[in-house]
């Protein structure tokens, strides 16, 4: 057995803001599931508990740029 499921196309979930890795459900014990990233253990994962993919989407959700669109400034 693979110790992880493979979360459906049909659920919306983002992918991974480090890696561009779309996550996986993980049993963590007697404590839940954890949604993570399959690449990595250093990227974001959920606390254990029910399986919470809104959370996943949240903290994955990318809020600017880091370069600022300098062609637009250019324009003023």
């Amino acid at each position: 057995m693979r110790g992880y499921v493979n979360i459906p196309e049909s659920i919306y979930c983002k992918a991974c803001k480090t890696c561009g890795s779309r996550p996986i459900i993980v049993l963590a014990g007697l404590s839940g599931y954890v949604v993570k990233c399959p690449a990595d253990d250093t990227h974001y994962q959920t606390k254990p508990g029910l399986i919470d993919i809104e959370d996943w989407n949240i903290h994955n959700t990318k809020l600017y740029d880091t370069e600022p669109d300098l062609q637009m400034m250019k324009s003023v």
